[in-house]
């Protein structure tokens, strides 16, 4: 493995690249090698969720399946904050359950999902993916022991160059979630905002994948 996206919704079957695809219940792709799964709050169906709980709790049991998410908070959607919360805690606990990492999806709620991580003593690696936040919030959370991805903001958003430099190198990763730029792109803009070249980067990933998947090693 040359490059590990840490998230992406596209499946693009590239032999240097380990992709963590994201998956939901209701629309499983088998065909997918690698991925996660959860119940994003943005789909949340009260019909759904002991049936959606109860195939992503199937799934962690497999190999294939190498974390569970994105699942966790969004303040700005019609979802109640609380229905929200009571899903993110179950998913966690399937977590715990099966010694499976976490894709977070987080939007206004980052003092709620360290809150969370605090109360019920998540032990699992917990990782925010998507961040576009400022230095003080990516402070919060790498002192609470979350793990921060990068991607589309970081070749957007020329203000993040600061944050991103400011995270620990064993504490990030690197995505590409829906945009349609690589995962190589996302890794030379990394690169350079590290002063670092690509093969130092690739080796920084590898071994924090490493830290994070050792249950379920695939490279």
């Amino acid at each position: 493995m040359e490059y590990f996206n840490l998230h992406t919704h596209q499946f693009t079957n590239q032999p240097n690249v380990l992709e963590l695809v994201n998956q939901y219940p209701k629309d499983f792709d088998a065909s997918i090698p690698y991925y996660s799964i959860g119940i994003h709050p943005w789909y949340i169906d009260e019909n759904r969720i002991d049936e959606d709980l109860n195939s992503i709790e199937e799934k962690l049991q497999t190999q294939n399946c190498l974390a569970i998410g994105e699942c966790g908070l969004d303040k700005r959607i019609e979802v109640s904050l609380d229905l929200q919360i009571s899903v993110f805690e179950k998913q966690l606990a399937l977590a715990e359950k099966f010694n499976k990492p976490v894709v977070i999806h987080c939007v206004a709620a980052f003092q709620e999902v360290i809150e969370i991580k605090k109360r019920l003593k998540i032990s699992v690696p917990m990782i925010i993916h998507g961040f576009s936040k400022n230095i003080q919030v990516a402070s919060q959370l790498i002192t609470a022991g979350f793990y921060i991805s990068f991607g589309k903001y970081l070749l957007k958003n020329p203000d993040l160059k600061t944050v991103f430099q400011s995270i620990p190198n064993d504490r990030f990763f690197l995505e590409t979630d829906t945009m349609e730029e690589t995962i190589q792109q996302v890794y030379q803009i990394a690169s350079e905002y590290k002063d670092l070249d690509n093969k130092e980067l690739e080796k920084i990933i590898s071994s924090n994948y490493r830290r994070v998947f050792v249950s379920q090693e695939v490279i």
